[in-house]
Order: structure tokens, then C-alpha cells, then sequence
């Protein structure tokens, strides 16, 4: 398998600060605007922002699960709250910083704990997302 990859997503502009997401290689689109705390903002609709962090949080999932099935530990719940911190530095916009809330039920606690505590520091140093970004990632999690 190559290491190796190209994906493509692409943008319609609707009107005013909405567009629609889409992707050659799936069905769903995405409504995006900028988001109400801006000018001209939009209430209940994705923002670049929240899709940031929407890829910091399904990209840690992915990688701890495949983490967890190569060390065989058996997972029956995975959650993550994530909230980040958008802030002006030096004129600019930036998101600073990630507070991540995964929330981890095993199968087998008395046997898997310790190994889930090391999985969960694993997928942060292995999450592609995060390992291109900038933003400080911490992680408080909660293993049962």
C-alpha cells in the first residue's frame, strides 16, 4: 500500500457566508458558514472552526481504535468531548490549543487499564491530524 494519499474536497458557494462541502468520493455534503462570533456569522451551521476540531476528534478516535485492536484490548464505549481555543495573537487568528475528553469503557478493566492509559498517549503522538497542527493538544482522559 502506498504511504501516499490525496484527498479531495471541494466548496460551493450558496449565499451570503454559506457554502456546501463536498467530496468526488462521497454521497453527503456539508453545509459550512462562518461561524455567529464573526461579522456576518451564522448560527447552526458548521464553521471552519468547528470542523477543525471535528478532525482533531474523529482522527484521535480512529487512530486509538486501531491502536487498541493491534494490542488487543477490547473497547465497548469510546467518546470524546473536545473544545478548542480560538485566539488573536500577534493580529492574527489562531486556535491555540485543544482540550480532549476521551471517555473509554473496556470490555475487560481489570485486565486492560494500564494498556488503554498507554494507548490513549500512543493515538495522540500517532493522530495525522494533530502531528500537522500548530495547536497545543491536552488530553484528560477517562478509562472504566
Amino acid at each position: 500500500m502506498s504511504q501516499t494519499h490525496f484527498y479531495e474536497v471541494d466548496i460551493q458557494w450558496k449565499a451570503g457566508r454559506i457554502g456546501k462541502l463536498s467530496s468526488p468520493v462521497l454521497e453527503k455534503t456539508i453545509e459550512c458558514a462562518t461561524p455567529p462570533e464573526f461579522p456576518h456569522g451564522v448560527a447552526g451551521i458548521w464553521s471552519p472552526e468547528h470542523l477543525f476540531v471535528a478532525s482533531i476528534n474523529s482522527c484521535y478516535m480512529a487512530t486509538f481504535l486501531a491502536i487498541a485492536y493491534n494490542f488487543k484490548v477490547e473497547i465497548e464505549d469510546f467518546s470524546c468531548k473536545t473544545t478548542a481555543k480560538l485566539e488573536m495573537l500577534d493580529g492574527k487568528y489562531l486556535i491555540t490549543q485543544a482540550e480532549m475528553f476521551p471517555t473509554i469503557t473496556l470490555t475487560h478493566p481489570d485486565k486492560d487499564t494500564d494498556k488503554a492509559q498507554r494507548i490513549v498517549e500512543k493515538a495522540k503522538a500517532g493522530c495525522l491530524v494533530t502531528n500537522s497542527m500548530k495547536t497545543e493538544i491536552r488530553l484528560i482522559p477517562s478509562i472504566s
